[in-house]
């Protein structure tokens, strides 16, 4: 018998063999050593003097302006850094000073005080002068005190009156707190020159012997202080400024030469290694006392000349763009039409007048097809830019949470997915509804619209836009805008069918991408393989197993845990994956697609993971090419950006909009078909198939609209991980009526008014544990889920048991 090929199946087979020939011409093409150009700069300029001759004596920032202190008054920089204006403020005291991008705190001494530090304000500014706000007093008066914040953490370092150090932190954002003693670091009477907080550390730096640089101290919480690499130089007092979500940026004179001219100084808080920039501005060897301070994305000098007169230097980081060429734009242009032509094609194949059809494919879809579509949905913009990124932050931890699901898979496609596709559903929560309740079934579906929408769209939309507005200067908005629409139109027009014949060719751009990246860092590094494995083993970075019981980490039992309540027991829960399972021809073949799922979950995992490893030993060898103004997500972009060869990069931003539209376009369709089989088609009279198709293709593409709008909110946020926020939205909002699935499949005695008061409590519960951080994020959907399950079946004593049949309705081999 001759196999028969579908167009979109031949569409396939091509772009596989046209992605292993163009893999194949760059890696020829692209020089081992050569770097494409930085895509951060430094620039050097001259403030403008102080008016009326007047020295700075200190100098500090005030909601993002500059403000420098005299002896006798204060002065403001305008915005433009041309001009300074006198404020009506005299802090003569002033001894050392903290400040984020909102909040500053000034360190003083009493009235008489000699360079002791005992008073902390907190300072705004106020038309023409600052206001100043008591603070809670040091617990006692420090000498040296340098101070630094992290967040609402304002920390604070110095040596006692009897010379101990001590190292200091007060939650500024919580008018009761009290300053809290943490352990301090070993040795006395070395003098501090600076203190810095970046990415959950306290860095110090103390003086070093003569002839050496600066020694560099980390404090974490949970390891307490280490000795780092020491600084290749001299610190200038307070030459110390936080940027981006990883770098620190110090001035620093040679060591052994204080006449020398100051160098910038970057130290990446990951990978622990240093980069060396000389400044080129012609004053910077000029001699004389001198204050330094960090300002916006740099550091600012203030310095005596010969003549007497106060200079002010100041260098900054400029981050640039590399924008793509015409050959990247070709390939790029090329995945988007081939996505559209498919969507075409699927549309004038359908008669369109069959909501199966629309909603899970005539229930026609290969089971390999379905299982690739299930991995594809399943490895969104978040498995391509976030996971490298916390695998380059961390180490393989996270990893663990595949190697249990795809044994838990295991029980799901043997136990669960035969017993929902035989009921031939269309909607996951039509189940809840035979078993439950409509209402039960409504308030789940519409909870599951609003996870999809505002947990999950929103965060796979902004992702890959922030890695394009990194790769080429494309604004976060319009790249938001085009990806989105690009879904819309493909999905709307080919549903389900789109959807998976889509994510079968969108599997072989992205993962061909991220092979390709990592065999192109591999090579780039001096020593290749050897060099890769050395510094992963050296540093742990492939650590897969943590067996702690420590509940704010990602452990192995946590992993357990979350897997438990969030696959075996509530697979059915996600609408987008089972209806790629509900569209296979049968309950065998949608087993069978599960175990395709499973087989293809391990290495792919393992290969994003191993992307944020080999990028954490490329950027350990060469931290000159990093970023400093970029955030930990955007790690893997930058590279695309600053070190891959022409074509390959618009493949990898074709790979990673495909790792996106492959989620949305089944999201999209997910929503449209619970919007239409759920609501429209229970509270209209008299539905008709064609009148629900047109329906949901509204539906589709108002669920894209939402969608695009929420990324476009979220993307006013800074949140340090993406997925870490992805993780805390879907445990927030879904675990309830999660659980409502296992209390139907796994019991019995379950009834509807039990499952609702489990999905409350669930819900109020759940609220608070995030409220007061009582856990790590990884454990609010399983705690949800838990809660549900717990008070849910408790809850169904209070009320009659169920006296509908439940032949085929639960686990138990149709037993009623």
């Amino acid at each position: 018998m001759t196999k028969q090929f579908t167009p979109a199946m031949r569409t396939a087979h091509w772009s596989f063999a046209l992605l292993a020939m163009l893999l194949a011409f760059c890696m020829l093409l692209a020089p081992r050593q050569a770097h494409a150009d930085n895509l951060a700069s430094i620039t050097n300029m001259e403030l403008p003097p102080l008016p009326l001759q007047q020295k700075a004596v200190r100098m500090l920032t005030i909601e993002g302006r500059l403000l420098a202190l005299s002896e006798d008054r204060s002065w403001l920089l305008s915005e433009d850094r041309k001009s300074w204006t006198a404020l009506d403020f005299r802090a003569p005291l002033a001894l050392a000073f903290a400040a984020s991008e909102t909040q500053t705190y000034l360190l003083s001494g009493a009235e008489g005080a000699r360079q002791v530090v005992s008073k902390v304000e907190k300072l705004r500014l106020r038309g023409p002068t600052v206001e100043a706000s008591a603070l809670p007093p040091l617990p006692a008066p420090l000498t040296q005190a340098v101070a630094a914040t992290l967040g609402d953490k304002l920390y604070v370092a110095g040596y006692s009156e009897t010379g101990a150090p001590q190292l200091l932190a007060l939650d500024a954002a919580n008018t009761a707190a009290r300053w809290e003693t943490l352990a301090a670091w070993d040795g006395r009477g070395a003098a501090i020159s600076s203190l810095a907080a970046q990415n959950s550390t306290v860095l110090l730096t103390l003086r070093g012997a003569d002839g050496e640089g600066d020694r560099l101290l980390r404090w974490k919480a949970r390891s307490g202080w280490e000795e780092m690499k020491p600084v290749a130089g001299k610190v200038l007092p307070g030459a110390a400024r936080s940027t981006g979500q990883a770098h620190v940026l110090y001035l620093a004179r040679p060591a052994g030469d204080a006449a020398a001219a100051p160098q910038l100084h970057t130290y990446h808080t990951i990978t622990g290694s240093w980069a060396v920039s000389p400044l080129q501005d012609s004053a910077a060897a000029q001699g004389g006392s001198e204050i330094a301070t960090g300002w916006a994305n740099g550091l600012l000098r203030a310095y005596t000349a010969a003549d007497g007169s106060q200079h002010m230097a100041y260098t900054e980081i400029v981050s640039g763009k590399r924008l793509l060429k015409t050959f990247d734009w070709f390939v790029i242009v090329a995945y988007l039409a081939g996505m559209l032509g498919i969507g075409w094609y699927c549309y004038i194949r359908e008669k369109r007048n069959s909501t199966s059809d629309f909603f899970v494919g005539g229930r026609s879809i290969p089971f390999w097809a379905a299982g690739i579509s299930l991995y594809a949905a399943n490895t969104s913009s978040i498995s391509y830019i976030a996971i490298p990124a916390k695998a380059f932050e961390t180490n393989w931890q996270y990893m663990t949470n595949n190697l249990v699901a795809v044994v838990a898979l295991t029980f799901v496609a043997v136990a669960v997915v035969p017993l929902l596709r035989r009921l031939d559903l269309m909607s996951v929560f039509h189940y809840l509804e035979i078993r439950f309740h409509p209402a039960i079934r409504m308030i789940a579906s519409l909870i599951c619209i609003l996870v999809q929408i505002g947990s999950r769209m929103s965060v796979i939309l902004l992702l890959p836009s922030l890695a394009i507005a990194t790769i080429t200067g494309i604004d976060v908005t319009w790249s938001i805008i085009i990806m989105g629409g690009f879904t819309i139109i493909y999905t709307a027009m080919g549903g389900m069918k789109a959807v998976v014949w889509t994510d079968f060719v969108q599997l072989f751009v992205k993962m061909g991408g991220a092979l390709f990246a990592i065999g192109f860092i591999i090579w780039k590094l001096d020593g290749g393989v050897a060099e890769f494995v050395s510094v992963a083993a050296a540093e742990s970075k492939t650590k897969l197993f943590d067996f702690s019981w420590d509940l704010t980490q990602p452990t192995v039992w946590g992993f357990i845990f979350l897997v438990l309540f969030d696959v075996v027991l509530t697979f059915p829960k996600d609408q987008v994956l089972m209806q790629r399972v509900l569209s296979t021809k049968s309950a065998k073949e949608a087993t069978r697609s599960i175990w395709m799922f499973a087989a293809i979950s391990i290495p792919g995992g393992f290969i994003f993971y191993t992307i944020g490893t080999a990028l954490y030993t490329y950027y350990k060898s060469h931290p000159e090419r990093m970023n400093p103004l970029l955030n930990v997500d955007a790690t893997f972009p930058l590279f695309i950006a600053a070190e891959l060869p022409t074509g390959i990069t618009g493949l990898i931003i074709a790979g990673i909009l495909a790792a996106a539209m492959a989620t949305l376009s089944g999201i999209m369709n997910s929503v449209a078909t619970l919007a239409s089989v759920d609501f429209y088609e229970k509270l209209v009279k008299n539905p008709t198939p064609k009148k629900s198709v047109l329906f949901a293709e509204i539906a589709t593409v108002a669920t894209g609209l939402i969608g695009i709008a929420a990324a476009l909110l979220l993307s006013r946020f800074n949140a340090h991980s993406l997925f870490d926020v992805s993780i805390e939205l879907a445990g927030l909002l879904s675990g309830g009526f999660a659980g409502a699935y296992t209390l139907g499949m796994f019991t019995r005695r379950a009834n509807w008014q039990g499952v609702a008061i489990g999905i409350l409590c669930s819900s109020i519960l759940t609220t608070i544990c995030w409220t007061f951080k009582m856990v790590h994020p990884y454990f609010y959907l399983p705690i949800s889920i838990m809660l549900c399950i717990v008070f849910g079946y408790v809850a169904s004593f209070l009320f009659p048991a169920p006296k509908q049949s439940l032949v085929g309705l639960t686990i138990y081999a149709d037993k009623p």
